[in-house]
């Protein structure tokens, strides 16, 4: 009788232990795990969760890249669906049958077209949680987008926008789901860039831009604008960092400009943080943005910022205290920007210092991740009880 007695105590026992220690499956869905900002959002999903309590794993419907080698390194698996390659309904059947098969509880999908597929493999799967993350400014620039995010965002807990402004168009461009949106900012990690002040010389002025030279960064306009920097600033230079389909585009534009001697293009770079280091100050072209990482890291190491008033940007930079904001595709008033920044060298070390604070406190990526988490916890307990 005591042996049968001790038997099961032990077995409850055993049972309330692996309850205890069993972590959340977390599935992370988004169209690939390439270069890229949201990327390597993912890649810190990855190294910072709370793995006594969580265990993410990250699916991509295309292309695999360096991101996923990071992701297996820090332990998590990264997959990818080989959209392009099988069928539409294969991919849901994999996907759900991966969802089924590792006991996911939660899957967080990253932008629309993921999150479509990613919710109806969850449903198909059972999954009792589903989080979409929306990484740009609304659901998408399309009415095909935008219907998909609606039909998605029926079976969806939580979307999440990235910035106030983002915020804005998801609730706009789907009325109905307006009370299951909120905001979450992106965040860096901010031990990657060393802050230094800027030192007041009388050096030529560097100016430096990081991005993908692709139509939204709108760098037509920068170049324009440096054209008429020059005329006041003989010295200025410009450093263009990365690459993309308008390189070829741009050093033409750069060249009919006569601008040989001021912009420089330095291409895909893996040494970003010492760049930005000695750099001046930070200029941005971009017609549209979420929450530009890029101007995250160059507040990180205390540069100033002149950049245009668009999407997330000025929830980053405030005005005439961190740096300055400007209408986008205007080359005049970027070179007055550009121009007054130049001659006003002695505001850069306090504009440095109050970037480099903005961003410890409210874009650090801990801080990030530990909000999705306790989102995690929250919609969990909702959906299931547990």
């Amino acid at each position: 009788m005591s042996t049968t007695l001790d038997h099961h105590t032990g077995q409850h026992l055993t049972d309330q232990v692996e309850h205890a220690v069993k972590r959340i499956g977390v599935c992370h869905v988004s169209m690939h795990l390439a270069t890229g900002g949201l990327e390597r959002l993912l890649v810190e999903f990855s190294r910072l969760n709370d793995t006594s309590r969580f265990c993410p794993q990250f699916v991509a419907m295309s292309d695999l890249g360096q991101p996923a080698d990071e992701i297996r390194g820090y332990g998590c698996e990264a997959n990818s669906l080989r959209f392009g390659q099988v069928g539409k309904l294969t991919l849901l059947r994999n996907l759900a049958r991966r969802l089924r098969e590792d006991d996911i509880r939660i899957v967080h999908t990253h932008n629309t077209y993921a999150h479509f597929y990613g919710t109806l493999a969850a449903r198909w799967a059972g999954v009792p949680v589903v989080i979409n993350t929306q990484h740009g400014r609304g659901c998408g620039p399309t009415w095909k987008h935008r219907l998909q995010s609606r039909i998605a965002n029926r079976w969806t807990q939580q979307v999440v926008a990235v910035s106030d402004d983002a915020l804005d168009l998801c609730r706009r461009d789907d009325p109905r789901a307006a009370s299951r949106m909120m905001r979450i900012w992106n965040g860096i990690n901010v031990t990657r860039f060393a802050y230094r002040e800027r030192p007041v010389t009388n050096g030529p002025p560097v100016a430096i831009s990081v991005a993908r030279l692709s139509p939204e960064k709108d760098f037509p306009t920068l170049l324009n604008a440096v054209a008429e920097v020059v005329k006041e600033v003989p010295d200025f230079r410009l450093q263009l960092v990365g690459d993309g389909i308008e390189r070829g585009k741009l050093e033409k534009q750069s060249s009919e400009l006569n601008l040989k001697n001021h912009v420089e293009f330095l291409g895909e770079r893996s040494d970003v943080p010492a760049l930005l280091d000695r750099a001046g100050f930070f200029v941005s072209s971009s017609r549209t943005e979420g929450i530009s990482l890029t101007l995250l890291e160059a507040s990180a190491v205390g540069l100033p910022i002149v950049t245009t008033a668009v999407g997330g940007n000025p929830e980053i930079v405030e005005e005439g205290q961190t740096g300055r904001l400007v209408p986008s595709e205007n080359p005049k008033a970027l070179a007055t920007a550009i121009i007054d920044m130049c001659h006003n060298r002695s505001q850069w070390p306090e504009m440095g210092r109050l970037g480099r604070h903005r961003v410890e406190t409210a874009f650090e990526i801990g801080r990030m991740v530990r909000e999705y988490e306790q989102l995690y916890d929250q919609l969990l307990l909702e959906q299931t009880g547990q």
